[in-house]
């Protein structure tokens, strides 16, 4: 894509873009990424882009909802590429593999732009080619990279573009992202033309922000309750007193503990708690770093009340959860021989196998994420 500094003068020849597909891929976040690209093609009436899947031996690959893609082609085929955008999901500190990263940096050797939408950025983060830019990456991933990639210039923002670098959150994001540089590239028109037709009320640009679960409950109603969030969120390795948190935005304690009991259901230390656990489930299930320095990292003084508070809040020790995100297995039938003496009264032609449902392994695939079964459904 052009570098912002560069405005489109003349016709372009025709650029190339690689999807690189990680296991547990997002499938919306690639189709929000390719759309605008085959668009663009259809309203210039020429091919201003093209685009290829690819993965690491070109071999059938897992989306997030259990979908096999075929690739275009494996990762060693030579391709004359413009653009390589990674393309995550679920569990990316899992999907990344050495492989990857090597690729990746000889990519950066020849000078190829760089992205990355909805967990990608991880790829990127992990070979280095991050530091030092502003980067987007999927509101549910952000404390663990920033755990794990300190040099990386996290933000909230949906999409970032940095220099040659270009990250999305996800979701309908990249779409947002990809029609600001088919713009930058071949003018508003035609990212207008595109965006018209995907019914898109208009262009999300690089400074709106991902919208957080609290803030889309709430809106902007309630200005001060919000501030106390934001500054819980942004406290967790030291938690602030709630006297101070109240004083901050100008509450006694008593205005501070009725208007989370009104809006949140629970009482401020309660929501200050599971901000700081929830935060630590992440950082168990996508890092590496000993429960010592979860619990540090997420403001408790001592690993043996972390681990109570989380047994508590969980239903399992710190332990069990990481053990839990590494062990997760397909379920496998019995073997015959188990089933009983009447099996071989039954016609196996009669009854065909029924297929698996790809949404069981789909949810399969998300129990070790932190989220999962994180909301208690009210009957």
């Amino acid at each position: 894509m052009t570098p912002p500094s560069q405005a489109p003068n003349k016709p372009a020849a025709s650029q190339a873009i690689g999807f690189l597909l990680l296991e547990n891929f997002t499938l919306f976040s690639l189709a929000s990424a390719i759309e605008p690209l085959r668009m663009a093609n259809q309203l210039a009436g020429r091919e201003l882009y093209r685009w290829f899947t690819l993965s690491l031996d070109g071999e059938p690959i897992s989306a997030s909802d259990g979908l096999k893609v075929t690739p275009d082609a494996a990762i060693t085929v030579p391709l004359a590429l413009d653009m390589v955008v990674v393309c995550g999901g679920v569990g990316p500190a899992r999907a990344v593999q050495r492989e990857h990263v090597v690729w990746l940096q000889g990519q950066a050797r020849l000078s190829r732009r760089l992205g990355g939408i909805c967990t990608g950025s991880w790829a990127l983060a992990k070979a280095g080619l991050l530091d030092g830019y502003e980067t987007s990456v999927h509101w549910e991933c952000l404390a663990a990279m920033q755990e794990s990639f300190p040099r990386t210039l996290l933000t909230t923002r949906l999409f970032s573009i940095d220099r040659e670098r270009a990250t999305a959150s996800g979701g309908t994001a990249p779409l947002d992202m990809m029609l600001t540089l088919i713009g930058r590239d071949h003018g508003r028109e035609l990212a207008a033309g595109i965006s018209e037709m995907f019914i898109c009320d208009r262009v999300r640009g690089e400074q709106d922000q991902q919208r957080v679960p609290l803030k889309h409950i709430l809106g902007t109603t309630q200005p001060k309750l919000l501030e106390i969030v934001a500054l819980m969120e942004a406290n967790l390795e030291e938690p602030i007193g709630l006297e101070e948190l109240a004083a901050y935005v100008g509450l006694s304690r008593r205005q501070l503990e009725r208007l989370f009991q009104k809006y949140l259901l629970c009482s401020p230390s309660r929501y200050y708690l599971k901000l700081r656990l929830t935060r630590a489930r992440q950082l168990l299930k996508q890092t590496s770093i000993s429960i010592i320095e979860v619990a540090s990292a997420c403001g408790f003084v001592s690993t043996p009340h972390f681990s109570k508070c989380y047994r508590e809040f969980f239903g399992q020790p710190p332990r069990d959860e990481r053990l839990g995100a590494s062990s997760v297995r397909v379920p496998v039938p019995p073997p015959c021989e188990s089933v009983g003496a009447n099996l071989e009264l039954l016609s196996f032609e009669a009854y065909p196998a029924e297929p698996v449902s790809s949404a069981i392994m789909a949810l399969d695939q998300a129990r070790g994420e932190p989220t999962y079964a994180s909301v208690l459904l009210r009957s």
